[in-house]
């Protein structure tokens, strides 16, 4: 399985994320399109960004009954991305719905990896306990999100890059992990909670990491987006 870094274009506007993307002009960074960025622009920018030869993951997090998850994840089908996903919280019934209709929204083409958010890398115990009522520890809730993924025939999870190790250790290391949650050594944290850096992600077991502000905030975005490929592919 090819690692590789996704960068979140995290913008309201298509003229913000264009010109964010102008920086790259000699090549096409994996890229990921939100809830923010899909609400303000809908899919005529995901048709757009795939026209210029962008590989997209789409970050929708669909939750919902199984019915109305399987329509939607056909509908989404058409926009033809390379990685979706939805929340594990749903149940294996609705993450196997997402996946019937996933396969009939592609018709002939090759069905993309479709993914199961496990628990949001701002989370921590605490209010998981508390809020969530939800009783075990972070790596067992996240490490049985991924189990209950796999028996649905789910590609793969996002997770924090903290679990990604116990992840393959449950599921297998044919089974991806996606992780948000990554900032340099020398980077602020933000609203981030459970974190690491590119190089101790791609220890643990990373296949994908998600990177937002840290280069597209970055002064110089290119040079933050090279230098965090080097660090998480371990080139020199």
């Amino acid at each position: 399985m090819a690692k590789d870094v996704i960068i979140a274009l995290d913008f309201n506007t298509a003229k913000e994320t264009l010109a964010f993307l102008e920086n790259f002009q000699s090549f096409h960074p994996f890229v990921k399109i939100g809830m923010e960025l899909f609400y303000a622009e809908g899919p005529e920018m995901v048709r757009e960004l795939k026209q210029r030869g962008y590989h997209i993951f789409l970050d929708l997090k669909l939750h919902d009954i199984p019915n109305t998850v399987r329509k939607s994840m056909r509908v989404l089908a058409g926009l033809g991305v390379d990685i979706c996903n939805l929340h594990a919280a749903g149940t294996t019934a609705m993450m196997r719905a997402a996946m019937e209709g996933l396969q009939e929204g592609c018709q002939n083409r090759p069905r993309p990896p479709l993914v199961a958010g496990t628990q949001l890398t701002s989370t921590c115990e605490d209010p998981m306990h508390s809020e969530l009522l939800i009783p075990n520890t972070m790596p067992e809730t996240v490490t049985h999100y991924a189990s209950n993924a796999h028996s649905a025939g789910l590609d793969g999870v996002v997770c924090s890059p903290l679990e990604a190790g116990m992840v393959k250790s449950a599921c297998g290391t044919d089974f991806m992990t996606i992780t948000p949650g990554i900032r340099f050594a020398d980077s602020a944290t933000d609203d981030q909670s459970r974190i690491t850096t590119p190089a101790r992600a791609r220890e643990i077991g990373s296949d994908y990491i998600v990177v937002g502000r840290p280069i597209t905030q970055a002064p110089d975005p290119v040079a933050a987006y090279q230098r965090c490929r080097r660090e998480f592919l371990g080139i020199e």
